[in-house]
């Protein structure tokens, strides 16, 4: 016998607002084209550098002098380099260096922007002093700041990730502070001032919340940029330190084989084409969602 009482497998607890909403924007985003072509190349290429000891057939450093400049063939998919390496081994890998650098960097520009924004926006007074340096930062061209950063700290991954964050940090600062210069003048804000809220607690519980669309649709497209301006670290000799395979790394070992072995240069050079491109289609489809006034994308 069944329990007249327990109510039916269809009839399920309402969801929150908060998890409907969530539910109607992951539905609207995947329904956005470029965001969905955007998500799909950016997962292969992770789930390839994952699988790289799976899909490889041996270490990104492993050397073989008789396969010297190797051509494309089914040994070597993407061909050797100099020292007969495998250059499909080294673009897996390096994938992982590449990416962590794009990731770590995007990531560390938004933390530093956000918090640097929120206390221009929310400090009148400090306003001006903290846009002033944002603006010097913004007087040198990210690469170069990028370099002389890297240059004092020495050549490692860390530096890069360092050097690319706070080169991005100032332009991540100018978009938070223009959206909380408007949170901070509506009436909730007010409403929790008028109530006695720290300081602290208005900026984190509700102006960053609302900063958010912004700050992620532009942290997407620095990640794009400090892919491409690791590669031209690397490519400069001051990127990540050999023999660790990154993409810039690849190119720069083989900028001076580029006539007799043109595949060392071009597999790493589509590899970050692609992860450039997946990242900027994954950018327009969140800025075209998550902004209010432009046309959502069927």
């Amino acid at each position: 016998m069944t329990d007249a009482t327990v109510p039916p497998a269809a009839a399920r607890a309402p969801l929150s607002p908060g998890a409907a909403r969530r539910r109607i924007l992951m539905r609207r985003l995947w329904r956005h084209r470029s965001f969905r072509l955007g998500a799909v190349i950016l997962l292969v290429i992770v789930l390839m550098a994952l699988a790289a000891p799976l899909l490889s057939n041996g270490e990104p450093t492993k050397m073989n002098l008789r396969a010297r400049f190797a051509p494309p063939s089914a040994d070597f998919i993407f061909g050797a380099d100099n020292f007969g390496r495998d250059i499909f081994t080294r673009v897996l890998y390096g994938a992982r260096i590449s990416l962590w650098i794009g990731f770590a960097s995007a990531m560390l520009a938004a933390a530093g922007g956000a918090l640097v924004g929120l206390a221009s926006a929310w400090y009148r007074r400090l306003d001006g002093v903290i846009m002033r340096i944002m603006d010097a930062l913004l007087a040198f061209p990210a690469i170069l700041l990028a370099i002389g950063i890297n240059a004092a700290l020495g050549p490692q991954v860390s530096s890069v990730i360092i050097a690319l964050a706070a080169a991005y940090v100032p332009r991540m600062a100018r978009i938070v502070r223009a959206a909380a210069l408007v949170v901070r003048e509506l009436d909730y804000v007010d409403a929790a001032r008028v109530s006695g809220a720290s300081a602290g607690r208005i900026i984190f519980r509700h102006i960053l919340p609302n900063c958010l669309a912004p700050l992620i649709v532009s942290l997407t497209f620095v990640f794009a940029y400090a892919i491409l301006a690791e590669a031209a670290l690397s490519f400069l000799g001051i990127g990540p330190p050999p023999p660790q395979p990154s993409w810039g790394n690849i190119i720069a070992e083989g900028r001076d084989y580029s006539v007799e072995a043109w595949w060392i240069m071009l597999f790493p050079g589509l590899a970050i084409s692609l992860a450039a491109l997946g990242t900027n289609l994954l950018g327009d489809g969140l800025r075209d969602v998550l902004d209010p006034r432009l046309k959502i994308e069927a």
